[in-house]
């Protein structure tokens, strides 16, 4: 394989490991936040309970999140040394406020929260919970608005060679991080939502432990669910409206529309040649309208190749993979509509039962921790996938971007080594999940 090749499947492959815990950590730092506000205002030992059970697992959590991230950035240097020369002067921004600000302010109060149980006040302790919650979710704005920069850039001159920033507030007030973030924000929310609602289920069909805080997280995870899943998929439609705008292939993409329709129908499924669709669904998707032209495939290609005939020739393709681009979009609206039906299921069913679930059928709520996984792995695959050939769109190719001092030899141990080390430490991850999950509030200890 070429250096390409593999440097994408090496980027790719620790990316989708990373951020196998990122979603979680967003979205359960809230909710552990809002348990012990409810600690606070009300005294109930129960929610306290519930802020330290979720709080273990939130701290393993971070901690793999943590590891599997730090190496992403090297990536830039190592198998991206064009790329980085390129953008360093933008992308490079970013991500140190990642780093000095958010990130330090995120692990600065996790340790103090861990540690500061009866050795602060009620109120200082929940302000140090609040505080690693917003760090956590800043860290993610930071990154997102750098990535936001791949996919609509602005604010910038081409200059010797290299993109240089003109006006950071440009950068940060990109129109793409202000819907890509409030989806990636919500979608935290969701995982966290079923992750909680997996555990507790299993508490609740087991009757081993502490029933009341398992009934309890039961109960308020359906409505942060419905309210995440929700939000998501209409944060989502307007992600999709900005995507006809500023990358028109990845709709086309999306859809496998090689020809342009108007009003465009939503394609059902396209499997060998069978291609039935929801007309004008599309056009709705697009334009809030069941009237409009979405572009077709072979449009843009057109478009595009007279567009950078000047720099890539007229034969250059700019056509993603759309068989990847389009079961990946599916999967993730899929499960998306299937989380919304099982969590708004889940909340009537235990309002019905007094949040008892007598029968049993309350263990298949376990197997749900594994949807937004799903969906959210599939949804960021699509994001970068649907986006080729572009690493910057309209401005860099994704093979003008790789090292030219790596070779594949190089690239192929790094990427058996990240992904035999990143197998091991998803085992230990789960392990430990699993082992901590499983023991409920017996594993909680109090702290002197």
């Amino acid at each position: 394989m070429s250096v390409l090749t593999l440097a994408r499947w090496q980027f790719a492959i620790t990316t989708v490991y990373h951020f196998f815990f990122v979603p979680l950590t967003l979205g359960l730092s809230i909710f552990i936040a809002i348990m012990e506000t409810a600690y606070v205002k009300t005294g109930n030992e129960k929610y306290k309970k519930m802020a330290k059970f979720w709080g273990k697992l939130f701290i393993i959590n971070f901690a793999m999140g943590v590891v599997t991230g730090i190496v992403q950035e090297f990536q830039f240097g190592m198998n991206w040394s064009e790329y980085s020369r390129f953008v360093g002067d933008i992308f490079g921004a970013p991500l140190a406020v990642e780093a000095l600000l958010a990130f330090y302010m995120e692990s600065t109060f996790i340790g103090v929260w861990v540690f500061g149980w009866n050795k602060l006040s009620k109120g200082v302790h929940l302000a140090a919970a609040w505080l690693f919650a917003i760090g956590s979710n800043l860290s993610a704005l930071w990154i997102l608005i750098a990535n936001s920069f791949m996919q609509q850039p602005v604010g910038f001159v081409l200059r010797n060679g290299r993109a240089e920033m003109t006006n950071f507030f440009d950068l940060l007030f990109n129109g793409h991080v202000w819907v890509q973030f409030p989806h990636v924000f919500f979608s935290g929310v969701t995982q966290a939502a079923f992750f909680v609602l997996g555990i507790s289920a299993y508490h609740l069909w087991k009757k081993k432990d502490d029933m009341e805080v398992f009934k309890t997280s039961f109960k308020w995870a359906t409505v942060y669910g419905i309210i995440g899943t929700i939000l998501v998929l209409i944060v989502g439609h307007t992600q999709a409206q900005h995507m006809v705008k500023v990358q028109p292939m990845k709709m086309a993409a999306a859809e496998a529309l090689w020809d342009s329709e108007d009003p465009a129908g939503l394609s059902i499924f396209y499997l060998g040649g069978i291609n039935p669709k929801i007309p004008g669904l599309l056009s709705f998707l697009a334009y809030n309208s069941f009237s409009g032209e979405v572009k077709g495939i072979n449009q843009l290609q057109q478009e595009y190749a007279q567009k950078y005939a000047h720099k890539y020739g007229p034969d250059a393709n700019y056509v993603p993979p759309v068989a990847l681009s389009y079961w990946t979009f599916r999967l993730m609206v899929g499960f998306g509509f299937l989380m919304l039906i099982m969590i708004i299921g889940a909340y009537l069913r235990g309002k019905k039962e007094n949040w008892e679930f007598t029968d049993g059928k309350v263990k298949w709520y376990l197997y749900g921790i594994f949807f937004p996984l799903i969906a959210i792995s599939t949804g960021w695959i699509f994001t970068e996938v649907a986006r080729q050939p572009w690493v910057v769109f309209g401005v860099m190719r994704v093979e003008e971007g790789v090292s030219l001092a790596t070779s594949s030899f190089e690239v192929f141990l790094t990427l058996v080594l990240y992904t035999v080390v990143y197998g091991a430490l998803m085992v230990a991850d789960v392990y430990l999940l699993k082992k901590y999950a499983v023991m409920g509030t017996a594993g909680i200890k109090e702290e002197a």
